[in-house]
């Protein structure tokens, strides 16, 4: 069977083009920084599913401000004055803004980015009502794919808690890297062979 010109150069093109993405994610993984951070099951509808958990991280945004002091709550001394930068989601609904990510003090943060500011690279957060600050999470989640006849990690007991490493790249969303289980103190790496 002899192949055309046309096809041997389609092919070698579609492997350039899949090569190419294959090097990006392969040095970013190796330069950009990596996070632990906490992971919620999140299932959403969709019509075609595979193998994979959807799975939302945990940002921690108290070094950040909310689009309006309104929503949050500081605790504050006997004379009234705030207590350091911790505070919690005052408002009665979700507060959504857009940040930056980054990785500080081997956290995953969030900055917030003013509506104003169009050049930065963004994702959104939600603030949860009467969720602690280091306690938001990202609006989009995330797919971790898993083996088909693997265990579903995200159905915890009682003291368990889910946590996944991302790596976090200039622009784009964290890519998830590995999962972990906790499990009253116990740090466990799940593998998925």
């Amino acid at each position: 069977m002899k192949f055309a010109k046309a096809s041997l150069v389609l092919l070698v093109l579609q492997l350039v083009i899949v090569s190419t993405v294959a090097a990006k994610y392969l040095y970013q993984r190796a330069t950009c920084p990596r996070v632990w951070t906490r992971a919620a099951a999140y299932d959403p509808e969709m019509v075609m599913r595979g193998r994979y958990l959807n799975l939302q991280l945990t940002v921690d945004g108290c070094g950040s401000t909310l689009p309006t002091a309104k929503d949050a709550l500081f605790s504050r001394n006997l004379n009234g004055v705030p207590n350091g930068n911790n505070f919690s989601i005052r408002s009665a609904n979700t507060v959504w803004f857009q940040a930056k990510i980054a990785v500080k003090d081997n956290k995953l943060i969030a900055m917030r980015v003013p509506e104003s500011d169009t050049t930065t690279a963004t994702q959104s957060v939600a603030a949860w009502p009467g969720a602690a600050c280091d306690q938001m999470r990202l609006a989009n989640a995330v797919d971790f794919y898993i083996a088909e006849h693997a265990t579903d990690p995200t159905r915890l007991k009682p003291g368990q808690e889910l946590w996944i490493e991302v790596t976090v790249p200039p622009k784009g969303p964290p890519r998830p890297l590995q999962l972990a289980l906790k499990d009253n103190g116990a740090w466990k790496p799940l593998a998925f062979q």
